[in-house]
């Protein structure tokens, strides 16, 4: 057998077939099933985007609406996982809570019913409704709170920000964090989405899965990078202040968070929306002074890197948008995951529809022939 080329990451390398999503790097073009994320986050709803890509077409007005009322049904969680997360420290990460409270939602619905139409419903409506619970209980309990229960006369992403602070958010507001869900609930073969997949391919129940995904999705290289642009911003404290904090950066050739892509070499098509949604929320909540050091801060890595294709990523602007809706730096990366729940969970459909348990191979590197050392020798 003739080994392929090895590509650290396996970049490049296809690793499934897919018919989800679709990325065009060099033209920024990202659709998921076929529509563009412009027109689904100027016309659709994050609940309506979850059944297209899970299922793979748009619902009719009756079948959203079912969705929608079976997700309301599902939003609490037993108390037993929240007597569990009360034993979390209140220290721990987030998105570690997060995963840890998605496996053991397993624990509680563990019957493996693949083949079953009306399993797979259930667990895609359970993991959709209840992964925002968790982040929700998980922020109040930490401060030593009771969590806030679910009003099901509030939508998706209302509901959600109500359960942050017990305060039901303004019209304006619940919009614009619905198409952020949007924005970030499918993006091709990414590493979380990788791992799903693979985990996913061992036939495993979707709570492991999910649990798999939200594990990687942690990472500071992946969805936590969020999180580290608004410290960089912090650093950075002013518009002046900004191309020598660059120059430095490219000096020590240290990364800049929030700029590059592995597949777009151009701006980011969702970073593009984001920007759009930051000045909405300005316009109508008050000024932030970070968002005039990252618009700056875009100014001059594209006239020192723009050659390179280095342009804003779908984190460089997201954090300002939960910055400016109150939501604390350590809750985006878990509101990421919330909304990737949707690709994950369309990944991992498609996944067990044609399984075939993922094995790659390696490129070995180490000795041969070795002798063992008895340990008086050693």
């Amino acid at each position: 057998m003739t080994l392929c080329e090895y590509k650290p990451g396996l970049e490049g390398i296809p690793a499934a077939q897919s018919s989800v999503s679709y990325v065009d790097g060099q033209l920024g073009i990202l659709e998921y099933r076929g529509i563009r994320i412009e027109e689904l986050a100027e016309k659709s709803t994050f609940l309506e985007t979850s059944y297209l890509l899970i299922w793979g077409v748009l619902p009719t007005k009756e079948e959203l609406e079912a969705f929608e009322h079976e997700i309301r049904y599902h939003r609490r969680i037993k108390y037993r996982i929240r007597d569990m997360m009360k034993c979390f420290p209140e220290s721990g990460h987030p998105m570690d809570a997060l995963q840890a409270s998605a496996a053991a939602l397993g624990l509680f619905y563990s019957r493996r019913d693949l083949h079953n139409p009306a399993y797979i419903r259930g667990a895609v409506v359970r993991l959709l409704a209840k992964i925002p619970t968790m982040v929700a209980a998980f922020q109040l309990m930490r401060k030593g709170n009771d969590p806030v229960q679910p009003r099901d006369d509030l939508g998706y992403s209302a509901n959600f920000l109500y359960m942050l602070n017990e305060q039901e958010p303004d019209p304006l507001t619940a919009r614009i964090f619905d198409i952020c869900l949007t924005l970030h609930a499918e993006h091709t073969m990414n590493a979380s989405t990788f791992s799903s997949r693979v985990t996913a391919s061992t036939l495993t129940d979707p709570y492991a899965v999910m649990a798999s995904a939200v594990g990687t999705l942690g990472g500071p290289l992946h969805g936590g990078a969020n999180e580290e642009v608004i410290s960089m911003l912090e650093e950075i404290g002013s518009v002046e202040n900004v191309r020598p904090f660059l120059d430095d950066r490219l000096e020590r050739k240290a990364k800049i968070m929030g700029f590059g892509h592995r597949v777009y070499k151009v701006k980011d098509p969702r970073a593009t929306i984001l920007q759009y949604l930051v000045q909405q929320l300005f316009e109508s909540f008050g000024h932030d002074k970070y968002y005039d050091i990252a618009v700056e801060l875009e100014k001059a890595v594209e006239e020192k890197l723009g050659q390179k294709g280095i342009y804003p990523n779908v984190d460089f602007y997201s954090g300002l948008v939960y910055r400016k809706m109150g939501i604390p730096i350590d809750l985006f990366t878990p509101i990421f995951a919330i909304a990737r729940v949707a690709g994950w969970l369309a990944h991992w459909k498609e996944q067990i529809e044609e399984n075939r348990i993922y094995r790659p191979t390696q490129v070995y590197t180490g000795l041969h022939e070795a002798s063992y050392i008895p340990i008086e020798q050693r």
